[in-house]
């Protein structure tokens, strides 16, 4: 079972929590990073730093992050050198973002997706697989250089 990371504040709790039994349901291992209980004073960095350097490290597969409008979530996953986070909203981009950009963690609201929406994210985004054309690592080369990070690893 491939593991995936998740996290949520107290924005998107509800849903990580119903989200990690639809994982175990396909078949994948959910790792918790927080929070691990609800508190309306929490911050979602706290909980997406830690799940992004994981998702960096290879420590797991991909990652989910949760808060409210996701577009926190996605902000300070993306300052992790090596991730590659879009919040999403429809099941196109969830997979498209693995296929072309090598997407590796998913943003998604709490307050705004629903739970039947983001199941059907959840799995496009673990599913997808990156296609790997010439001008998808092109960009990604680009995108690795203004990191600071290149390598020829894509």
């Amino acid at each position: 079972m491939k593991k995936i990371g998740i996290c949520a504040d107290h924005g998107g709790f509800e849903l990580k929590e119903k989200m990690k039994s639809f994982l175990i349901e396909n078949h994948f291992q959910p790792i918790d990073f927080g929070a691990e209980q609800l508190d309306k004073d929490d911050d979602y960095p706290d909980f997406v730093i830690p799940l992004a350097k994981a998702v960096a490290a290879d420590e797991v597969f991909r990652g989910i992050a949760i808060c409210g409008s996701g577009v926190g979530a996605c902000i300070a996953a993306n300052k992790v050198r090596g991730v590659r986070a879009a919040l999403i909203h429809d099941f196109f981009s969830a997979h498209q973002g693995v296929e072309d950009d090598d997407m590796n963690l998913i943003c998604l609201g709490g307050r705004v997706t629903g739970y039947a929406s983001a199941e059907e994210f959840v799995l496009a985004f673990l599913n997808a697989e990156f296609i790997g054309a010439e001008r998808h690592i092109r960009r990604l080369r680009e995108i690795e250089k203004l990191e600071g990070n290149w390598s020829n690893s894509v």
